[in-house]
């Protein structure tokens, strides 16, 4: 066992040695390049708004149909109820940005999105819906103020980045439904 442990030592600091020059090289290759500019307010937004949104299109994508009514236990929201909420909550941003209240008061039931395609469809929707109203409210939008149904008016900034936030927290929860079927998410696969 102990002479195991020695040569399974020298094969890991051998490997480190090895790749060590190699890191060191991309990361000097990295540093000779000009760093980009920061990206303007609303393309900030419109990068993390698009970010939440392709890991949710992929995660409803990838996971089999048979698995999107899946729930760790009984009180728990399913796995495409959590889908759902995260992508629909979207409106929350778009509705309010556009002045108007949200138009999705409850998140839609499984009984009108019945296939994984309309599932599919309907978080792409919501995503592109949100996309399209931050490009086109452009940076002097970002600081518009809007009333989104708190005691105060908020930001569209703001608004998108709160609605940003959870959504990734509802993917998160997708992501442990993932892991408890023994699955690995797309986002987490070797690339």
């Amino acid at each position: 066992m102990r002479k195991w442990m020695v040569v399974a030592g020298l094969a890991l600091a051998m490997g480190v040695a090895t790749a060590a020059p190699a890191v060191r090289a991309q990361d000097m290759a990295a540093a000779k390049k000009e760093p980009q500019p920061a990206l303007s307010p609303s393309g900030e937004v419109l990068q993390q708004w698009n970010d939440i949104g392709r890991k949710l299109v992929a995660i409803a994508e990838d996971l089999p149909e048979n698995k999107y009514d899946y729930k760790p236990n009984p009180e728990s929201r399913s796995f495409v109820a959590q889908l759902i909420h995260a992508a629909g909550s979207m409106y929350y941003f778009t509705d309010p940005a556009q002045g108007k209240k949200p138009h999705l008061a409850d998140d839609p039931s499984r009984d009108e999105l019945k296939t994984k395609a309309q599932i599919v469809a309907f978080v792409k929707k919501c995503v592109q819906d949100g996309a399209d109203l931050i490009k086109s409210k452009g940076d002097a939008g970002m600081d518009e103020q809007v009333v989104a149904g708190g005691p105060t008016k908020t930001r569209i900034r703001d608004l998108a980045l709160a609605l940003n936030e959870h959504s990734g927290e509802h993917y998160g929860q997708l992501v442990v439904y993932y892991r408890i079927n023994n699955m690995v998410p797309p986002e987490s696969r070797k690339k």
